[in-house]
């Protein structure tokens, strides 16, 4: 029998090991992107950095998603128990959530392009929706162990469709994704905090996604908006508001956050927080209260320290094999 090449070798050594985890960075990334896109008409800054960001962005989503269907092909058995792994399987919708995102942050660069993306991005993530919660309802592994924020991930991230689906003219379905995303976020979030009150802590590699809890108001206030045809009113301060306690109640523990190690879930950091940057440039714009203007120079500075902080750190682990390694 022929040897194995050392190329081949060094493949089955890492790729069974790819996680679907990877997908939670295009959506920081891309929340990075619409950040700065944002920034160039509320704050005044030069757009080509969002250009650039978004061709970045769009090339690692298409090396993340060219491996792992790579590992889908080769090692069937592994992608099969992610999706069947309790937690895991939240993941796999980051992917759907993508290129939602992309949907909007193309919006400035091809309409043709944008709506292929959100048609794309919306369908499936509605397919990935109702198959995650069917699982839920008919589970037979769930614990409440199994209960993280990422949880929101499937069903509430549909909360994203309308900001680019109201742009292409799907106004009752940007209102049906919205309705989702809005009720469904109540539902988990009083899951989440009975699991996170009254049952075991989460554990040190999930900490990080606590702060997922700030993307369903950041982005439902960012999503009403093109809903209520850009009125800020009374409801969209409520969203806007609940995001920025949770935020503040999170950064209150940055000492805690602090001293967690590097694990690939640290990309949750990044999501939520340029959510809540966009709102908040979204406040500046409508009410053109100095406060709003203050906190969107903070905010993107914030999420830009953060996301570069996240490129280096998991370059070093992706270079170290740390990332590819049994979970």
């Amino acid at each position: 029998m022929p040897e194995r090449s050392s190329s081949e070798s060094g493949v089955s050594h890492w790729l069974p090991f790819f996680p679907v985890t990877f997908f939670a960075s295009v959506m920081g990334l891309s929340g990075l992107t619409l950040s700065w896109q944002k920034a160039a008409h509320s704050l005044g800054l030069e757009p080509i950095v969002g250009r650039l960001l978004l061709v970045f962005t769009a090339c690692v989503l298409l090396s993340i998603t060219c491996t792992y269907l790579f590992k889908s092909l080769r090692y069937r058995e592994q992608v099969l128990a992610e999706f069947n792994h309790p937690i895991q399987i939240s993941f796999f919708p980051a992917f759907s959530i993508s290129l939602l995102l992309l949907a909007i942050a193309t919006l400035e660069v091809s309409l043709a392009l944008s709506h292929y993306l959100w048609i794309c991005g919306a369908g499936l993530h509605l397919m990935l929706t109702l198959n995650v919660m069917t699982q839920w309802i008919h589970h037979s592994r769930f614990k409440v162990q199994h209960s993280t924020p990422a949880w929101f991930i499937p069903v509430v991230g549909n909360i994203i469709a309308p900001i680019a689906g109201v742009q292409h003219g799907y106004i009752e379905a940007s209102w049906f994704f919205f309705a989702i995303g809005l009720l469904y976020w109540l539902v988990l979030k009083t899951l989440i905090f009975n699991r996170i009150l009254f049952h075991e802590p989460l554990p040190e590699k999930l900490l990080p996604t606590l702060f997922i809890m700030i993307a369903p108001p950041a982005i439902g206030f960012t999503s009403y908006l093109q809903l209520n045809n850009g009125a800020v009113d009374n409801f969209a301060r409520i969203l806007y508001y609940a995001a920025l306690f949770i935020t503040l109640l999170l950064f209150t523990q940055l000492p805690r956050f602090s001293r967690i190690q590097f694990y690939l879930s640290w990309w949750a950091y990044s999501f939520p927080l340029a959510a809540f940057s966009i709102a908040t440039q979204s406040m500046w714009l409508n009410t053109r209260n100095e406060f709003f203007l203050l906190m969107s120079w903070i905010s993107l500075i914030v999420v830009t320290f953060v996301v570069i902080l996240l490129l280096i750190k998991t370059t070093r682990a992706v270079v170290s094999g740390k990332l590819f390694m049994p979970d």
